[in-house]
């Protein structure tokens, strides 16, 4: 495909479609245990790759936990070369829609070395820190990450529900690939946003449609234009099921571009 969808952005060291593609949905209720129906699951995955040319896929551990990562590598490897995998850790899931950050050193580990064997990969290109442990100091938490990095586990570190400030700190600690927190339409102001603006790092809003609810009030088509208006370095992870959805997604985004 000549033209990526909603344009190009390099993330990870990998330039790749401004329009990802988020894998949440991808679950059971409460984003627990495998979806109802596998097969649609594993369709979605394909479409979204070798059908409308999407190479961003976003995923992480806590979704299922686990399910997502088998289900990527079941629909998907061997990886095209041009498609980045970016996956999360330090979120254990102890029930269908409880969260609970983890950033114990041992514990991340375990996390980055599982999402290799799960992911069938040697190296996970970007793995953001999915959340900040306040319970653990931050330069353990992202010391772990880089010890990781330095060892061919890690390309990339990004981070994700994250404040200005916990980007100062962190910066501190790594070199930041990308941040991704919630903006849509409803959460309209993120000042997260304007520090990657001033420091040229890739922006990946996460709930673009804010779960459906700006779909019903809106369509598809303007709350993905709002976002992809924002700056070059913004890059929505719109996630979604249903493949007839996935198109009208695609779709929209090819509109917004002609």
């Amino acid at each position: 495909m000549s033209t990526l969808l909603g344009g190009s952005i390099e993330i990870a060291g990998k330039v790749v479609s401004r329009l990802g593609f988020g894998t949440m949905r991808l679950t059971g209720p409460g984003t627990w245990g495998d979806p109802d129906d596998r097969d649609r699951a594993l369709s979605v995955l394909r479409q979204a790759v070798h059908t409308h040319g999407i190479t961003h896929i976003d995923t992480a551990d806590a979704y299922g936990p686990h399910t997502v990562e088998h289900l990527i590598r079941d629909a998907l490897y061997p990886y095209p070369e041009k498609l980045l995998i970016a996956t999360k850790v330090g979120l254990a899931r102890p029930a269908p829609s409880v969260w609970a950050p983890h950033g114990h050193p041992v514990y991340l580990r375990s996390c980055v070395e599982a999402s290799l064997r799960r992911l069938g990969v040697e190296r996970l290109e970007l793995c953001y820190l999915h959340r900040i442990d306040h319970e653990v100091a931050l330069a353990d938490q992202l010391g772990t990450l880089k010890a990781l990095q330095d060892e061919g586990k890690i390309g990339h570190i990004g981070l994700s529900k994250v404040t200005p400030e916990d980007m100062r700190r962190a910066g501190k600690e790594v070199t930041i690939a990308a941040v991704q927190n919630v903006l849509n339409m409803t959460d309209r102001h993120d000042p997260a946003l304007e520090l990657c603006r001033d420091l040229s790092i890739p922006y990946v809003p996460y709930r673009p449609l804010d779960a459906g609810t700006l779909t019903k009030a809106h369509g598809v088509f303007a709350p993905l234009h709002w976002l992809l208006q924002l700056g070059d370095m913004v890059a929505p992870i719109p996630s979604t099921s249903k493949p007839e959805h996935l198109d009208e997604i695609v779709n929209a985004v090819h509109s917004d571009s002609r």
